[in-house]
């Protein structure tokens, strides 16, 4: 999306490539995630005010690894390399990159870390804070023009700079919250080294992708995949402003939402001017799904469904050219970005079938997290309801139904999850905690119910803050509130006889189960 000053974020195959960007953002700067193989001449002609190398998995001295064209050096624009990025950059200039040994060793987790001051990147900091570093190389020999600017006990080039040419390195990992300084540090490399003004906002997003999406469909006309939750929601409305009548809303009701959330999602949209179709397809989905218990193929099988539904609702309209998805970046992300492992295929984006009836698939949020997207919906004057909603996953409780799914089995989990919602929303921790939900496991234990023996599921409780939803702690929510829920549940909900609530934070789990 054209803006009229850009930051690229080129990807070299790490994790954390998009919380980059979104650190950028934060300071009102506009940012693209772009991959290391993109030519020099498409990067000449975005004509960006900075660039950022992001880490890797890889030894950048090793033939497989992934590598730019010397000629990146030669564009007079500033870089900051970050980890692997840094040392891309050292090796690429002719310097040295070792692996740890004796003399340098390697470094993961929190580090002291001392800097200098004079440095335009850290001009205003502190001069010792903790950093995060996650490295097996180390920087061996500097190039010609470089000096360190930060070290560690075990790392003499914590960071370093080539002031003539504005190119900047940091070992350790300055986008994430673990680096104390961290957010600073990027605002520093992007106004005092890049030169950049504080000019995108979601405002000005909004305005922008209205306009593109606007040329992109002319005259056409867009089938819009429409949940009801968040991200979906943010999309019509923006889609809306953009095209208005040749937008079509398709509520696909699978089966497998939430407690009356069906009946929900149609009433949100009543009176809204939107063309709204609901489709209820439960039969159809859960047949699909009879007998299935491995995630992957779940979240395939119901892709697939999703596609087929949206095909035969399109026909019904006349021709429709683009299918419009609420796809977030999150989502792309653990579906496989680049060279990044696949997490789990996202029902919108790995979980495609490899034929689609359409001339496009469109996707207007797909560079933005969680929050931005709030932050989009909000600007775009959508409700606090709307806006705020719970996150809800596309293959719905499909994924929060361990082994097989049976229409008792939904049942069950829609009505224990819709207590648990109802006492969070009553304790007032609805806004605190981003995401809380209810999963029915595989698992049976023996209980005592009225002096008899019960063997029943065990249900587990899930809650989660986060910003954007690539890293996520478990809520600590008060006991009083998880006793409540817990003997409510057991003693309204039949087939349920344990409860558990998972303390684990994303990594090493993700928020969802499957």
């Amino acid at each position: 999306m054209a803006q009229a000053q850009t930051v690229l974020v080129i990807d070299f195959g790490g994790q954390y490539n998009q919380l980059i960007a979104r650190r950028v953002r934060e300071h009102n700067v506009y940012c693209e995630v772009i991959s290391y193989k993109t030519p020099i001449s498409q990067i000449r002609a975005i004509n960006p005010k900075g660039i950022i190398f992001t880490g890797g998995p890889k030894s950048v001295y090793l033939d497989d690894s992934p590598r730019m064209d010397k000629e990146i050096f030669e564009l007079g624009v500033p870089i900051l390399g970050i980890c692997y990025g840094a040392q891309f950059l050292v090796y690429g200039l002719g310097g040295e990159i070792g692996a740890a040994s004796a003399e340098a060793a390697a470094e993961f987790g929190r580090t002291d870390c001392e800097f200098d001051t004079t440095a335009p990147i850290f001009k205003g900091l502190k001069k010792k804070s903790v950093v995060w570093m996650s490295h097996n190389d180390y920087i061996k020999k500097l190039p010609d023009g470089f000096k360190a600017i930060a070290h560690s006990a075990k790392c003499p080039f914590g960071a370093i700079e080539n002031s003539a040419k504005k190119f900047y390195g940091t070992q350790f990992h300055p986008e994430v919250n673990h680096t104390e300084q961290g957010f600073d540090m990027l605002g520093n490399f992007l106004f005092n080294v890049c030169g950049c003004k504080r000019d995108w906002t979601m405002e000005s997003y909004a305005e922008t992708a209205t306009k593109q999406l606007r040329e992109k469909i002319g005259d056409g006309k867009a089938l819009l995949a429409l949940s009801g939750g968040v991200d979906s929601s943010v999309a019509c409305k923006l889609l809306a402003n953009a095209i208005g009548s040749q937008l079509t809303c398709i509520f696909v009701d699978h089966g497998l939402m939430r407690k009356n959330e069906g009946d929900e999602v149609e009433a949100a949209f009543a009176g809204s001017g939107v063309n709204f179709v609901r489709v209820n397809a439960g039969e159809r989905f859960l047949s699909k799904l009879k007998g299935v218990v491995e995630p992957e193929q779940k979240r395939k099988i119901i892709g697939e469904e999703f596609i087929r539904v949206f095909e035969q609702e399109a026909k019904k309209i006349g021709k429709v050219d683009y299918l419009v998805q609420g796809t977030i970046y999150p989502d792309v992300i653990e579906s496989g970005l680049g060279d990044a492992d696949v997490i789990k295929s996202h029902h919108n984006v790995g979980g495609l079938p490899a034929y689609v009836d359409f001339k496009e698939i469109v996707e207007p949020l797909r560079l933005l997290f969680k929050d931005e997207v709030r932050a989009l919906g909000a600007a775009l004057g959508l409700s606090d309801k709307l806006v705020w909603r719970q996150p809800f996953p596309g293959p719905g409780l499909a994924i929060r139904i361990i082994g097989e799914i049976t229409p008792d089995k939904v049942k069950v989990l829609q009505d224990a999850d819709a207590i648990f919602r109802e006492e969070i929303a009553n304790a007032k921790l609805d806004r605190d905690i981003n995401q809380y939900f209810a999963v029915l496991t595989n698992m049976r234990s023996v209980g005592v119910m009225g002096d008899g023996r019960t063997y029943d599921y065990t249900l587990a409780l899930r809650g989660v803050t986060t910003t954007d939803f690539m890293t996520a702690d478990f809520s600590r929510i008060p006991y009083d509130v998880l006793e409540k829920v817990s003997n409510r549940i057991v003693n309204e909900v039949k087939h349920i006889n344990r409860i558990v609530y998972d303390i684990t934070s994303k990594p090493p789990a993700t928020i969802e189960w499957e």
